[in-house]
C-alpha cells in the first residue's frame, strides 16, 4: 500500500503541472488589437463596486469602441442607512443603469440580498453563464480576502469559476468558451495572506471626469451611504454641482496614483510620463485563467506607449 501511494502522488503533481503548461500556453490565442474586439467583464457584489474598481478602464475601452459589462451579484438591498428592501434595490439598479448609460457600457444587477451572498453552486453557474454569453477576453473581480464578506465571496465565486467556464458538461445550457479569459483582480489595500501586486497599471487622466461621472450616478453611495459610513454626511454638498465636485476632490473615493505603482507605470508609459500620471486603476493577474505573455498584455490593453 504504501508503494502505491509513492507512485501515485508523483503522477498527480506531474499532471499538474502539465494542466498548468496547458492554460498557460496552448490555451493562449494570439490576439491582434486591431483584429479582435476585445470584451471585458468585470463582476462586483454591489452596483458601484465594479465603477470603483475599473471605471476608469471601462471608460477607456468603451470610448475606444471595445465592449464592457459590469455585472453586480447581490441586489445592494443593504446597502443604505435609512431605506431598504425592494424599494432601495428598485433605486440601485436605476443608478447602476445610469452608471453605465454614461460611459457607454452595459451594467446588469443580480437579483441575490446584499449582505446574504455565499459562494454556492447556485451563483458560480450564474457568474460562469455571464462570462460565457459575453464572450470575455478579460474577466475582473475582487480578491477573496476582503473586509466584507461579500466581496470575499465575488472573489471566490469567480474563482472557481474560472476553469469552469471552458468545461463542456458544467452549465449545459450555455455553450463553453473556446479558450479561457485572461482573470484580474481590482487593486486593494489588504496584506494578508499576501498583498495585492499590480501587475498592469492603466492612467486614467484621459477619463478622470467619465469616472466621476460614473460614481455621480450613484447617489444613494457617494452621497449618502458611504459618507455616513464615515460619519462625513455632513460634509456632503447639498447643490448637485457642487456635491460632485467634492466627489472628484475626495482623496478617499478617489485617491491619487499609489507610490507602489509607479513602477509599473514607468514600464507601460515611460519613466517621464509616468511622473506625470495623477490617476490610475491597478490589476493583478490571477493564477486561475489565462497567463497572458508581455505581446498579449499589450494587444488586451491597448492603451500603453508603443514598445
Amino acid at each position: 500500500m504504501a508503494s502505491h501511494h509513492r507512485e501515485r502522488f508523483p503522477l498527480r503533481r506531474r499532471f499538474s503541472v502539465a494542466l498548468l503548461l496547458v492554460l498557460a500556453t496552448v490555451a493562449t490565442p494570439a490576439l491582434d488589437a486591431q483584429q479582435k474586439s476585445i470584451r471585458v467583464i468585470a463582476f462586483g457584489a454591489h452596483p458601484d463596486d465594479c465603477d470603483l474598481g475599473a471605471g476608469g478602464l471601462a471608460a477607456k475601452y468603451a470610448a475606444a469602441g471595445y465592449k464592457v459589462k459590469f455585472v453586480s451579484l447581490t441586489n445592494g438591498d443593504a446597502g443604505h442607512q435609512s431605506m431598504g428592501g425592494s424599494e432601495l434595490a428598485s433605486r440601485r439598479r436605476a443608478e447602476a443603469t445610469e452608471a453605465g448609460r454614461r460611459i457607454g457600457i452595459e451594467y446588469e444587477v443580480l437579483d441575490n440580498h446584499d449582505g446574504q451572498l455565499l459562494p454556492t453552486l447556485q451563483v458560480r453557474e450564474q457568474v460562469i453563464r455571464e462570462i460565457r454569453q459575453w464572450q470575455a477576453d478579460i474577466v475582473i473581480a475582487p480578491r477573496p480576502n476582503d473586509y466584507h464578506p461579500d466581496h470575499r465571496y465575488t472573489g471566490i465565486l469567480v474563482q472557481d469559476a474560472s476553469y469552469m467556464v471552458i468545461v463542456p458538461d458544467v452549465v449545459r445550457d450555455t455553450p463553453p468558451l473556446a479558450n479561457n479569459p485572461v482573470f484580474l483582480y481590482y487593486a486593494d489595500r489588504f496584506k494578508k495572506p499576501q498583498p495585492f501586486h499590480p501587475d498592469i497599471v492603466i492612467s486614467i487622466d484621459d477619463v478622470f471626469d467619465k469616472k466621476v461621472d460614473m460614481l455621480d450616478a450613484q447617489v444613494s453611495q457617494f452621497y449618502e451611504w458611504l459618507p455616513w459610513t464615515i460619519h462625513a454626511l455632513d460634509q456632503v454638498p447639498k447643490d448637485p454641482a457642487a456635491r460632485k465636485k467634492w466627489l472628484a476632490n475626495d482623496s478617499i473615493f478617489l485617491p491619487k496614483v499609489n507610490p507602489a505603482w509607479r513602477k509599473a507605470l514607468e514600464k507601460y508609459y515611460g519613466p517621464t510620463a509616468a511622473a506625470k500620471i495623477q490617476h490610475a486603476e491597478a490589476f493583478e493577474v490571477t493564477e486561475y485563467g489565462r497567463q497572458p505573455s508581455e505581446q498579449e498584455i499589450r494587444a488586451l490593453f491597448p492603451f500603453f506607449r508603443s514598445k
